[in-house]
């Protein structure tokens, strides 16, 4: 069974406080729970992380190679500035969605930009919670596409 590595990065951890007119009402704890659900739909298996610290995020992404087959991440504000998170995506190789609660492209300008896009597989933005779960859906996707 294929196992998906969920990463949550900075602020993540106050969703349903932080800005809901932005981020939404639903909490990170909601969000775990959904996709939980979702993966014994898609017959995966989701470990989910969240860490307000780069170098703790970067450990995680190390430590997924060999154990995991995909990442779903959300880097937060990292996507924007963290060129050391993107290095660690690209070392483990693994198939990687780039997922955001609002649309990055709507927002201000200097949140236009990610590190990270180049070397995912996708991009899903502006979704609210669903960018998560189409996230996850895309990844299982592209993996039984891949092992077929």
């Amino acid at each position: 069974m294929n196992s998906v590595l969920v990463l949550h990065g900075p602020n993540l951890n106050m969703l349903g406080k932080r800005e809901p007119e932005i981020y939404g009402s639903d909490t990170l704890e909601d969000v775990n729970v959904a996709l939980g659900t979702l993966s014994k739909d898609l017959n995966v298996l989701v470990s989910c992380y969240q860490s307000n610290h780069e170098g703790d995020l970067i450990d995680a992404i190390q430590a997924a190679d060999g154990k995991h087959q995909a990442i779903l991440i959300n880097p937060g504000a990292y996507t924007h500035t963290s060129i050391a998170i993107r290095d660690a995506i690209a070392s483990v190789a693994l198939p990687t969605v780039e997922v955001h609660l609002s649309n990055i492209h709507k927002r201000e300008a200097f949140r236009h930009h990610s590190y990270i896009a180049p070397i995912a597989i996708g991009q899903i933005c502006g979704f609210g919670v669903n960018s998560y779960y189409l996230g996850l859906r895309a990844l299982v996707d592209y993996l039984q596409k891949c092992q077929a």
